[in-house]
């Protein structure tokens, strides 16, 4: 397993990497394209290539945003900067709406302007078909890296490279349907291919939106994180289970219930082992936040007006100051279990091998001191 440094150096290569190529074929791609549709009459060629001019526009976007993303947490960013993926992502969707809106509006203009219409040449038929080809492979090239690194910003890229070959696809057909004497199917496929770049658009922009205002993990996937939290031993339950998506990961809060007479140090030793499984087995959870809980808030409210030790210690010392024996305890531990205050008092073993010692009586009289007070609830006296 990469540790968190590793993954994001991969990940901020990998953001790199593919930008840079992905930009420089994109860079070739929307020249080639657009002069061979205003050379060769295509005004869906010309549609296309405005389609990569927009991938190039991407490509520096996200490779901008992918190096922000890749830092750490600083002062004002404590859990880091991953979001600027997110904002990334959602602006690379409103940039193929924009660009969707402008062809499509172009060519439905043409569409009823029959003179306006174009007659494509054979070298637009060649420019679309290596579209296709060389940003196919770019999809999929884009894609595993997308794959490796957990990157929804190169996920949507790679999708942003699909469109355009799809897209190619369409204005192959457009400009073979118009060589062959369909005058309006040219500016028709314009049309189409704005519609499909418009649809993947909202898909990246809505997607980044529901980032943006923290949407949890589906309720399948939910099922299999509460699974895996009860598999760990020591976990009686769980309640208050909380997920949000961020840049492709997920962060995630619970509250644990445990046994509540468990050490401070068990208990935090089962929520280090609730973490380390979610994140093992959990993919996309690389944050987790565990509390852990010695019963069920939902059925016990927080009993939080009750005193801490400084008072509650104060209170039994004036409670069991007619008792001389409690000043020979070594240790109190104060357990917070439904409203009141359950009492562990430790003795030394000398204590109960005194001749005349009861221990049956001494607890009997602790608890009885403490009756009226409605802060406390029970006594336990242990000797050793």
């Amino acid at each position: 397993m990469l540790t968190p440094k590793d993954a994001s150096a991969e990940r901020r290569h990998a953001v790199t990497h593919t930008a840079v190529v992905g930009a420089a074929i994109n860079l070739v791609l929307s020249v080639v394209k657009i002069i061979a549709g205003v050379f060769g009459h295509s005004q869906a060629l010309v549609a296309d290539g405005i389609h990569s001019l927009s991938d190039l526009f991407s490509d520096l976007l996200v490779l901008l945003a992918g190096r922000r993303a890749s830092q750490g947490p600083d002062h004002d960013h404590p859990y880091g900067h991953a979001r600027y993926e997110t904002v990334a992502t959602l602006l690379l969707g409103l940039l193929l709406i924009a660009v969707a809106f402008g062809i499509a509006w172009d060519s439905i203009e043409r569409l009823f302007q029959p003179a306006a219409l174009l007659q494509p040449e054979p070298l637009t038929l060649l420019a679309a078909l290596a579209s296709i080809l060389v940003k196919e492979w770019l999809y999929w090239w884009t894609l595993g890296y997308a794959k490796r690194v957990k990157s929804d910003l190169l996920r949507a890229n790679a999708w942003h490279h699909r469109t355009d070959a799809v897209s190619s696809v369409v204005v192959l057909v457009g400009i073979a349907g118009t060589m062959a004497g369909l005058a309006y199917l040219d500016a028709i496929a314009a049309v189409v291919v704005a519609i499909m770049i418009a649809k993947i658009g909202w898909e990246l922009g809505w997607e980044a939106i529901n980032e943006l205002v923290d949407t949890g993990l589906e309720t399948e996937r939910l099922k299999e994180v509460k699974e895996t939290i009860r598999s760990v031993g020591g976990v009686r339950d769980i309640h208050m289970l909380r997920t949000r998506r961020y840049a492709g990961l997920v962060s995630a809060d619970v509250h644990v219930l445990v046994d509540p007479l468990v050490s401070v140090s068990e208990g935090h030793m089962i929520s280090l082992l609730v973490e380390h499984r979610l994140k093992r087995e959990i993919d996309e959870i690389t944050d987790v936040t565990v509390h852990i809980d010695p019963e069920d808030d939902d059925r016990f409210p927080p009993p939080v007006g009750l005193p801490l030790r400084a008072e509650a210690m104060a209170r039994l010392a004036s409670l069991w100051s007619a008792i001389p024996e409690a000043n020979e305890r070594e240790r109190i531990v104060f357990h917070y279990i439904r409203g009141q205050i359950d009492v562990e008092v430790y003795f030394p073993l000398a204590a109960c091998r005194r001749q005349g010692a009861d221990a049956v009586s001494l607890r009997e009289r602790l608890a009885a001191a403490i009756t009226d007070d409605p802060v406390f609830r029970d006594v336990r006296i242990l000797f050793g």
